[in-house]
C-alpha cells in the first residue's frame, strides 16, 4: 500500500513538475513574443526548457513571425518603388508641360515675330505630342500589367514585320546608324499576335534610336522550336547592375533623367513578349547593348 502510494506520489510530482515546465515555457514564450511585437522583431523564440507540444507550437509561431517580418520587408520593397515611380512620372510630366507653359508665356507676351510664332507652335505641338505619347504609355502598359491588352495567337513573318518597321523608319535610321540587317529567307513563321509584335519591335528601334549610335545590328536565327532575332546597337555604357533591369517598369540608367523620360518602352517590350509566350533578355559587350527577343514556332 505504501509502495503505491510512493508510486502515485512520484507519478504526481513528475506531472507537476512537467506542468510547470510547460507552463513556464508558455510564459516566457508569450513575454519574448511581447517583447518582439514592441520591438518588431522576428527574432525566433526559444524554450526555457525542452517540451516537443511547446517547441512544435513555437516553431509555427516562429514561421509565422519570418513571414510578417518578410512581408514587411516586401512592403517597404514595393512602397519605395512606388515611391521612385511616382518621382519619375512626376518628372516625365513636368517637363513637356513646363516647356508648354514657357512657350505659352512667350506668345501671350506679344512680342514675338510670325516666324518666331511659327516656331514656338511647333514646339509646342511636339511637346504636347511626346506628353501625349507618355500617357498613352502608362495607360497601355497598366492595361497589358492586368492582362487586359488583347492577344491573338497567329502564325507571324518576323522577316516581314521588321521589314516593314525599317522601311516606316528608313530616313531616321539612316540619319543615326550604320544599318546592317542579316534576316534569312528561310526563317520560320513563329507564334504571336502581328500588331502586338509591331509594337514590340517599334518600341525597340525607338529606344535604339533614343539611346543607341554608330552601328544598329538586326539579325535573326532559327533554333530548335523557336526563332530569335537580336537587336544590337553601339553607345551603351550600362553599369553591370543595372543589366537586369532594363525592362523593369521606369528604369532608366541616367540617374540625372537629364534628356531621357521614363523607360516605359522595354518595359512594354517585355510584358507583350510574355504574353505571347515568348522571352526577353538583354545583354552588354563592351559598348555594345543587345536586346534578344525569342518565338516560338
Amino acid at each position: 500500500m505504501y509502495y503505491l502510494l510512493g508510486v502515485l506520489g512520484l507519478v504526481c510530482l513528475l506531472l507537476a513538475v512537467r506542468l510547470y515546465s510547460m507552463d513556464h515555457n508558455l510564459r516566457k514564450g508569450a513575454e519574448e513574443l511581447r517583447q518582439r511585437r514592441k520591438e518588431r522583431a522576428a527574432a525566433p523564440l526559444h524554450l526555457a526548457a525542452p517540451h516537443r507540444a511547446s517547441e512544435d507550437l513555437l516553431a509555427e509561431i516562429n514561421g509565422l513571425l519570418r513571414d510578417g517580418e518578410q512581408e514587411r520587408a516586401d512592403f517597404r520593397h514595393r512602397e519605395q518603388a512606388l515611391r521612385r515611380q511616382i518621382a519619375n512620372v512626376s518628372h516625365d510630366l513636368r517637363t513637356p508641360l513646363t516647356s508648354i507653359l514657357g512657350y505659352l508665356q512667350l506668345l501671350e507676351s506679344g512680342e514675338v515675330a510670325e516666324a518666331q510664332r511659327r516656331e514656338y507652335l511647333a514646339i509646342i505641338e511636339n511637346r504636347a505630342r511626346v506628353l501625349q505619347g507618355l500617357i498613352t504609355s502608362f495607360y497601355d502598359l497598366s492595361r497589358m500589367e492586368a492582362g487586359e491588352y488583347p492577344i491573338t495567337r497567329e502564325r507571324v513573318d518576323l522577316r516581314e514585320v521588321i521589314g516593314e518597321l525599317l522601311a516606316a523608319f528608313y530616313d531616321e535610321l539612316e540619319s543615326h546608324f550604320q544599318v546592317v540587317v542579316d534576316l534569312p529567307e528561310t526563317l520560320p513563321l513563329v507564334w504571336g499576335d502581328r500588331a502586338a509584335m509591331t509594337r514590340v519591335y517599334t518600341n525597340l528601334i525607338r529606344n535604339a534610336l533614343e539611346h543607341g549610335n554608330g552601328t544598329l545590328s538586326i539579325s535573326a536565327y532559327a533554333g530548335e522550336g523557336e526563332v530569335t532575332t537580336v537587336f544590337s546597337n553601339g553607345g551603351a555604357n550600362l553599369p553591370a547592375e543595372d543589366l537586369p533591369r532594363v525592362f523593369d517598369r521606369f528604369f532608366t540608367s541616367d540617374q540625372t533623367r537629364s534628356g531621357h523620360n521614363t523607360g516605359l518602352g522595354l518595359a512594354i517590350v517585355k510584358v507583350l513578349t510574355l504574353q505571347m509566350e515568348g522571352e526577353a533578355k538583354a545583354e552588354q559587350d563592351g559598348g555594345t547593348f543587345s536586346v534578344l527577343l525569342t518565338w516560338k514556332k
